[in-house]
């Protein structure tokens, strides 16, 4: 029964830049076959509670999240998984990353209206929405809001012509340390995972340096997420062939944003032999099962 098991580890709400509730994110799931869904929200486990009073029977959500991180000015992103979401040094760098992300967001709002282009933030915030009543707005918003008023032809354009890195609008927030958001995790009693090394986040298409991948190992990561949408054959394959070396479990995923990614929960799956392993090392938090 086990081996049948569909095991999604990477995907995303309304609660940071997808378009679906969290509600309605394990809805999708349940449709597309999914027996076990992580939602990892961008900095935050606000949608976790929706998400899993909405669980039907025997379906399976891992409370996560998708952490950001730099390196040497590329981003770096690391999910996180069972860990005490109140934990404090971990809350603390959250509340940290999600302040400068709305004071970003602001900035480049404030950086578009001066170029002309007629975006307003009160629009991006619309677009965006809110959870309990604090600001998620995020790029990909302020990018929809582009595409709305005519200034791009769509969310690539928008980050290509005006908030990708090194463009007009475009401002650099505050972002963890890849090794020491690896240890805030392992101390929050929770497991992590290396999310799509081999791409960047939007135009930062470089591939997570070996070395970085060793010390984030070092430290106590506990995976590395080889088989993801954006991954070709032999990058999936050289991912596998590090984990192996390093001693860390390979996981699949979606990365599902909703709309923006045409609902494609399931494309991509974990093992469940890999996924039983991430949950037998978690001391923070436990699955909730419908």
């Amino acid at each position: 029964m086990i081996g049948a098991m569909r095991i999604d580890l990477h995907s995303h709400s309304s609660v940071s830049d997808g378009t679906d509730a969290p509600a309605a994110v394990v809805e999708h799931a349940v449709a597309a076959g999914v027996d076990v869904l992580a939602l990892t929200d961008h900095d935050t486990t606000a949608g976790i509670a929706e998400a899993a009073a909405h669980l039907p029977p025997g379906f399976t959500l891992v409370p996560g999240i998708e952490l950001s991180c730099a390196h040497r000015g590329s981003s770096v992103h690391l999910l996180g998984y069972l860990f005490d979401p109140d934990n404090p040094e971990l809350t603390a760098e959250l509340r940290r990353v999600r302040d400068d992300r709305i004071v970003r967001a602001r900035t480049m709002v404030e950086r578009l209206r001066d170029l002309g282009v007629p975006v307003t933030w009160d629009r991006v915030r619309a677009i965006a929405g809110d959870v309990d009543g604090r600001d998620v707005v995020g790029r990909p918003h302020i990018a929809r809001a582009l595409v709305e008023a005519g200034a791009a032809e769509d969310v690539q354009d928008a980050f290509d012509r005006w908030i990708g890195s090194g463009k007009p609008a475009h401002v650099t927030r505050y972002a963890l340390d890849p090794v020491r958001a690896v240890r805030l995790v392992r101390a929050a009693g929770g497991v992590c995972v290396l999310a799509h090394p081999a791409r960047g986040e939007g135009e930062l298409t470089r591939a997570v340096p070996d070395e970085l991948v060793e010390r984030m190992a070092e430290a106590g990561l506990n995976g590395i997420e080889a088989d993801h949408p954006s991954h070709d054959d032999a990058e999936r394959a050289h991912w596998r062939r590090r984990a192996a070396e390093l001693g860390l479990v390979v996981t699949g995923s979606s990365d599902d944003h909703g709309e923006l990614t045409g609902r494609r929960l399931g494309c991509s799956t974990t093992d469940p032999e890999a996924y039983a392993a991430l949950v037998a090392q978690a001391t923070g938090a436990a699955p909730y099962t419908g």
